[in-house]
């Protein structure tokens, strides 16, 4: 039986033999990421973002929006109003909507009404913060898609609201429409932005051959 070092020691004092143990090497001494593998990784999450953003706009309003016709008569939800909307029109659509068509589409911003635009929004910050040096700049596009987000989900509110108020007055409606306004223009001037940023990004590696 073999002995222990502490055994060996005992018996042939400072002479005794006591093997050295050594540690296994690390099999990966580095965790540190390469900046391709970063870029590579942004890029899986901005690819991944763009595709949800279009499914959930596909979702909200190209699909349940519009089947929500059904419920008011064949009238568009205030939503789908680019335009906007008028007291008259809410006069005409409150009374064909009962209290189910009415939960349905409050159903509809808390679910895809809401998943839409947070993603959309930070789809978008990643991809103007991973294509824009310029702070100044970063921060003016950053806030078209940060408005968006604020403005879409107040007007979810105020619309949900003003439907479920037995007579909305005047300002209600106005708020509604105003919010509702707003948002599509910040969706538009969003995408504008990111195509801004796509340009920007783009250029990059022309800008380090010079």
């Amino acid at each position: 039986m073999a002995k222990t070092p502490a055994q060996r020691i005992k018996k042939h004092g400072s002479k005794a033999a006591v093997p050295q143990h050594h540690l296994p090497p690390v099999v990966n001494p580095t965790t540190a990421r390469t900046p391709e593998k970063a870029e590579n990784n942004g890029n899986l999450i901005l690819i991944a973002g763009v595709v949800a953003s279009l499914f959930l706009f596909w979702y909200l309003h190209l699909l349940t929006l519009d089947q929500l016709r059904q419920l008011s008569g064949g009238l568009a939800m205030p939503d789908s109003l680019i335009g906007g909307f008028d007291p008259a029109y809410i006069n005409q659509l409150q009374p064909a909507m009962n209290e189910a068509a009415r939960g349905q589409l409050n159903y509809v911003h808390k679910t895809a009404g809401t998943l839409f635009p947070l993603i959309f929004g930070f789809t978008w910050l990643l991809l103007i913060g991973t294509s824009v040096a310029r702070k100044a700049l970063r921060w003016a596009l950053w806030a078209l898609p940060l408005l968006f987000v604020v403005v879409r989900l107040w007007g979810n509110a105020a619309i949900d609201g003003m439907l479920a108020a037995g007579t909305p007055d005047a300002g209600q409606v106005a708020l509604a429409s105003g919010l509702t306004v707003a948002g599509w223009v910040l969706l538009v001037l969003s995408l504008l932005a990111g195509a801004a940023a796509v340009f920007l990004r783009a250029r990059k590696p022309r800008d380090h051959e010079a």
